[in-house]
């Protein structure tokens, strides 16, 4: 599945996805947001979990208390087998009203909506203005529940696994200096450097999808 700016192929390949997914952005052009979003959203149904996502699915029936803090937007970890997963930028799949009429966020299921999706965003059931991906858009905070119970697992972690990151976006690229800081011994999984690498206790470099059924064979899990 490609990547956020590898997603612009094709007809979209002349945007920027800076300049798409951003508040303003979609109140400029609620109709061209969204339409990308619906593109994006058809690759990730078409996805499939790799090895690496069910890997950490075992790896958190042996070790309960394993949390899973993810920047990513979709869903695979949960089709995978994980649970209680920490989504730190939102889901891809999910919707909510755009001015959070009804408190923040205000949830909506468009799949009990009717609306002409030729026009774009259908409308919030509670206010009648647009509704919008439930993702986090630059410029935007992220949901406050996932940073807390990010950081509160971060802080209590004995073993952290930093898998496939770059180590660049903050505040997610924080979470493994609060753990090395509380005493975590670090685990990078990665096929190349990042900037979380430097504070590796050990870097195990390849592929997810290649190093963590390994780490999981190695460690005997079920």
């Amino acid at each position: 599945m490609p990547t956020f700016r590898d997603a612009l192929d094709g007809l979209w390949a002349r945007y920027d996805p800076a300049q798409l997914a951003t508040p303003g952005a979609f109140a400029r052009n609620p109709k061209l947001v969204w339409d990308w979003y619906e593109y994006r959203r058809e690759m990730v149904r078409a996805a499939q979990p790799n090895p690496g996502h069910y890997a950490l699915a075992v790896l958190q029936k042996r070790f309960p208390h394993l949390r899973i803090i993810t920047q990513n937007v979709d869903d695979l970890h949960e089709r995978a087998g994980s649970a209680g997963v920490i989504r730190l930028h939102g889901s891809i799949a999910a919707n909510r009203c755009f001015f959070d009429c009804q408190g923040s966020p205000t949830p909506v299921d468009i799949s009990t909506l009717t609306w002409d999706k030729n026009n774009g965003p259908p409308c919030c059931p509670h206010c009648g203005r647009w509704v919008r991906p439930d993702v986090v858009w630059f410029g935007e905070m992220l949901p406050p529940d996932a940073i807390e119970a990010a950081t509160f697992a971060s802080a209590h972690a004995d073993v952290m696994l930093v898998v496939g990151t770059s180590g660049v976006v903050t505040p997610a690229a924080n979470m493994p200096f609060i753990a090395k800081r509380a005493g975590a011994f670090i685990i990078e999984v990665n096929p190349v450097e990042s900037q979380i690498t430097p504070i590796a206790d050990l870097w195990l470099a390849g592929p997810s999808g290649e190093v963590l059924p390994r780490l999981v064979e190695a460690l005997g899990a079920p």
